[in-house]
């Protein structure tokens, strides 16, 4: 692969047409919808890719490509391995979606309930709980919006409920309890030991949609995760980091447009987006890549600069 990396970088290359059926990322079910906006990001992270890999200077590496919900990860890290491999690099992009330790249908459940449940408990600690509040927070529950700061100002007890759950779910989300990152880490590790076949997860959207399948890897150079929690510090071995910025209404926007769960502007949903939108900014200064919603490169202190007073 270096040879072949030393080759493109001083020869140059072309890049090959996006066509609509090119390979993506390996969640069943998983659909993607390329854009010019997503090849011209694709094009101007590729050269400095194929940069960083050659100073990596190793035959097998793992970069991901994260950011916040419907920035365009399964996109634009479909279109980067479809470069890489139509430039003699073999390519495989694995959808880190897989490995939460429960089906969508129960984390949601687990999330939700974390959440009401902290809240919930937290009201009693600050001496706020009382039968009347009990069954004005039951109301808002059936509603939809407990989660809903704008209801604080007829709810004074409100308040402490939200501030607990939010907590409770800030503690769960994006975490050990939340993903097994041990389990994709190890992977990650056998594939840059040199393992030829390896057994990856794959997770659908019901309790009998589990099951693994045996993938070859023994001509894959570049292994692309692309997941919003590709980042994060309990994922071992990633190499090269990519971040995709966009902000928490910007990620919101994008959601509601695909319209992938339903529900996208509940007032759950903005709060746990804009809870993973903090933890991606946290996580931000590890990124080797950094591409702005428009499509522009930047170093960590023009991301900063872009994102302060945001959280």
């Amino acid at each position: 692969m270096l040879e072949r990396i030393q080759e493109l970088l001083q020869k140059g290359y072309d890049y090959p047409e996006v066509t609509k059926g090119i390979p993506h990322g390996d969640m069943p079910g998983d659909k993607i919808g390329i854009d010019e906006g997503h090849v011209k990001k694709a094009q101007v992270i590729f050269p400095e890719l194929l940069r960083l890999l050659q100073e990596n200077g190793r035959e097998k590496a793992v970069l991901c490509v994260s950011g916040g919900s419907g920035v365009g990860k399964s996109e634009i890290a479909s279109i980067l391995g479809y470069y890489l491999r139509s430039m003699g690099i073999g390519t495989y992009v694995l959808s880190g979606d897989n490995y939460p330790r429960r089906i969508p249908m129960y984390n949601d459940a687990e999330r939700l309930s974390t959440f009401r449940t902290a809240g919930i408990r937290g009201m009693i600690r600050d001496g706020v709980y009382s039968d009347e509040a009990g069954q004005e927070l039951i109301a808002l529950q059936k509603e939809e919006a407990d989660p809903d700061p704008g209801k604080c100002a007829g709810y004074p007890w409100l308040s402490s409920y939200i501030a607990h759950g939010k907590a409770a779910l800030t503690d769960y989300l994006g975490t050990e309890k939340e993903i097994d990152f041990e389990e994709l880490s190890g992977i990650l590790e056998a594939f840059k030991a040199g393992e030829k076949e390896i057994f990856l997860k794959r997770m659908g959207r019901t309790d009998t949609e589990l099951w693994y399948s045996k993938t070859d890897f023994s001509s894959v150079n570049v292994l692309i995760v692309e997941w919003t929690h590709g980042n994060s510090d309990f994922l071992q071995g990633v190499d090269i980091p990519i971040l995709l910025n966009s902000t928490p209404e910007e990620t919101l926007a994008h959601r509601r447009a695909r319209n992938r769960d339903g529900k996208t502007d509940s007032a759950f949903t903005t709060m746990v987006l804009a809870i993973e939108q903090k933890k991606l900014h946290e996580q931000a200064h590890k990124a080797k890549i950094i591409v702005s919603k428009d499509g522009t490169l930047l170093d960590f202190a023009a991301y900063s600069a872009l994102m302060d007073g945001k959280f």
